[in-house]
């Protein structure tokens, strides 16, 4: 048996809100930025007093310490590689604002640390994510996206100025979604939002339910073209699908994914378009491989350049740009993204490796042994209460893919996010 966690007091009944309200705002980086700002600031005094009296009404002891131990995995690294980076004031000043994802961690876990929390917040989740599928399926009906309109719209009133330039509009090529044209992320984002999206489908609707859902947002998914995103979700699909459908359901239902992945490729030039270029990888030619990578080969060979110049702490969190023409191997080509160095690796493990050196992947492998600990030791019941968190947090890192800059404020805050509902859902009650 294990006993519940103390409720949080009346101060902290807000926390879920919060989280929810965070990851609404998205659409608007510069108002969830705000938000998760003050949201540290209101609570970083109550939470420090309550950790240093040792009450568990917000987090357990082992809740408290996973999620100071992945933001250090975290944060450690961009602090020491700041330390000999290219533009040195400016990184040890972002290693400095980056402190406010601690109590971001904090307050995030102790949104999901008792099954009131959980249950709210894992569904608030799952709402976003059918809220943000739905709109998409109607810009590809319409062309248009209801919420993205009424976000551009309430912009427009205030500033006077759209959320994207008419030259992002205009160069529009996959489904945008509520992220508008000039944040085009909506395929990765909904896919780490998925586990959460499948899993109250599946827990309010049975099996049919989960099925509707993940039929859908996998229509949005393969339709917002990112070919990380198509990985993602596939992991999704395999992880949350083998418990709810079994085996041969679930070998029934990936048939179906690369049936509507051909039948959008008939319909849709941009699908098409990115099936034919992942095709010409299996040439095996480097000229093919680049193209179908979008140029990454040489990103990736600029990368390992970097880590043998400083194999120790790095170029710097959010230094690549800096450090690329200097490593770049086809320096005087245009690139197949277009003009300017590349700014990030494009993959995670050189991210980490390029930016912060040996010194931070092994934090980072650090931070992913203690959750893997604390995973393994849990409880049956915590680690099913975890479960959808957990798959969310592991498809976003998955090595084997390709990546959003894990340093850049909003991929980081989305990986963060993750990783503090992981652990406060996992270890948010104490065993006995």
């Amino acid at each position: 048996m294990q006993a519940e966690a103390t409720q949080a007091g009346p101060g902290w009944r807000w926390a879920p809100a919060w989280v929810l309200g965070f990851v609404a705002l998205w659409p608007a980086p510069g108002i969830a930025e705000a938000v998760l700002a003050l949201g540290a600031i209101v609570g970083i005094a109550h939470l420090v007093q309550a950790r240093f009296r040792g009450s568990v009404d917000l987090l357990s002891g082992p809740a408290w310490a996973l999620t100071s131990v992945l933001f250090l995995a975290y944060w450690l690294p961009e602090a020491v590689s700041a330390i000999d980076a290219a533009d040195r004031l400016r990184a040890l000043r972002e290693a400095a604002v980056d402190l406010r994802y601690l109590p971001f961690l904090w307050i995030v876990a102790s949104a999901v640390a008792d099954d009131r929390g959980r249950r709210r917040t894992f569904a608030g989740l799952a709402l976003i994510a059918a809220a943000w599928t739905l709109d998409a399926l109607v810009q590809a009906a319409s062309g248009t996206s209801p919420l993205f309109w009424a976000i551009d719209a309430a912009k427009q009133a205030v500033s006077g100025r759209p959320m994207c330039t008419p030259a992002q509009v205009a160069a529009l090529d996959r489904l945008s979604g509520v992220l508008g044209p000039c944040n085009l992320k909506l395929g990765i984002v909904l896919a780490s939002l998925s586990p959460f999206l499948l899993a109250v489908a599946g827990q309010r609707f049975g099996r049919i339910g989960w099925l509707l859902a993940a039929v859908l947002a996998g229509l949005v998914i393969l339709l917002a073209g990112a070919r990380a995103a198509w990985i993602t979700y596939a992991l999704v699909l395999v992880w949350s699908g083998w418990r709810v459908l079994g085996g041969r359901r679930l070998f029934a239902v990936l048939l179906l994914g690369v049936g509507l992945l051909a039948g959008l490729a008939v319909v849709s030039p941009p699908v098409a378009e990115r099936l034919h270029r992942s095709a010409i990888a299996l040439t095996g030619e480097p000229q093919g491989v680049d193209h179908a990578l979008s140029g990454r080969t040489r990103i990736w060979s600029a990368a390992t350049c970097m880590l043998r110049a400083h194999p120790f702490n790095g170029v710097g969190a959010r230094g690549f740009r800096e450090a690329f023409p200097a490593c770049d191997p086809g320096a005087g080509r245009l690139a197949a993204w277009g003009e300017g160095p590349a700014l990030h690796a494009h993959q995670l493990v050189l991210e980490i490796l390029s930016e912060t050196g040996l010194f931070g992947f092994l934090m980072w492998l650090s931070g992913a042994a203690m959750a893997w600990r604390a995973w393994r030791y849990a409880g049956a019941r915590s680690r099913e209460d975890a479960r959808p968190a957990m798959v969310a947090l592991a498809v976003s890192l998955f090595p084997l893919n390709t990546h959003l800059a894990a340093y850049s404020t909003f991929w980081g805050g989305v990986l963060l996010l993750l990783a503090a509902l992981y652990a406060g859902s996992l270890l948010g009650r104490e065993e006995p």
